[in-house]
């Protein structure tokens, strides 16, 4: 029995990487959700007018690894306080997101993100949106495990 989780965290080539890395994680897809518009395509997507992010969608064994333990990786592989942006992408694409599928991963998820938010470890407030799952689209192909398949260990730097 395997759960799914949809994190945004800029793009998503060093997201996926760094879940995939999780034992217990079965799969991780890059892809697009969040947006209003159907199957856009990373062309549309990089317009910012598709309301879309770049996401992970992660189905893990949750016998194997918490959502809280994907939380963590969440919060350890971006920088939560850059509002629609990672390092050198900009765009709304690019903005930190968690999509909830359940009650129970909404609460997670606030939880953490409060808990990150009193630590002090960022001066600046954490802008990560908290929202239900919307559509999930997967990414076009050359996009999937794209780090691996150039030969490239680790993940995208913050």
């Amino acid at each position: 029995m395997t759960e799914k989780a949809i994190f945004g965290a800029g793009c998503f080539w060093g997201v996926e990487a760094a879940f995939r890395a999780v034992k217990g994680v079965k799969e991780v897809t890059s892809g697009y959700s969040g947006g209003h518009v159907k199957n856009p395509s990373y062309r549309d997507v990089c317009t910012d007018k598709t309301g879309h992010a770049e996401v992970v969608q992660v189905e893990y064994d949750p016998s194997r690894v918490s959502y809280d333990e994907l939380l963590d990786v969440f919060w350890n592989c971006h920088n939560p306080t850059t509002l629609n942006r990672q390092g050198p992408d900009v765009g709304k694409q690019y903005r930190s997101a968690i999509f909830f599928y359940t009650p129970e991963q909404e609460s997670a998820a606030r939880a953490s993100k409060e808990k990150l938010e009193q630590s002090g470890r960022w001066l600046a407030p954490v802008v990560t949106e908290i929202t239900p799952v919307s559509d999930f689209y997967p990414a076009e192909e050359y996009h999937q495990r794209y780090l691996e398949k150039r030969g490239i260990s680790g993940h995208c730097p913050m």
